[in-house]
């Protein structure tokens, strides 16, 4: 496995840090996946995730039910904020 360019590098942790959890792991997965063995470290070392993160967004991506694209969390008891 060949590591990203610097530039490349500081892309990918800006647009990691855009997102939101739910969109971070499977970011991390998608580009853990495209660089194969030793992957998952390197990603989670650049973007500073566990790699338990990545692997679970591994298994989201290659889960047969469809992504869920709603919210994230349940909202709180106090919606009126």
């Amino acid at each position: 496995m060949e590591d990203y360019s610097a530039a490349v590098e500081g892309q990918m942790v800006r647009f990691y840090r855009s997102l939101k959890e739910r969109d971070r792991r499977r970011y991390a997965a998608v580009e853990a996946v495209k660089l194969g063995h030793g992957g998952i470290e390197y990603v989670s070392r650049l973007l500073g995730c566990d790699p338990k993160t990545i692997g679970r967004g591994i298994s989201e991506l290659e889960s047969e039910d469809q992504l869920a694209t709603d919210g994230q969390r349940k909202k709180g008891a106090d919606e009126s904020r």
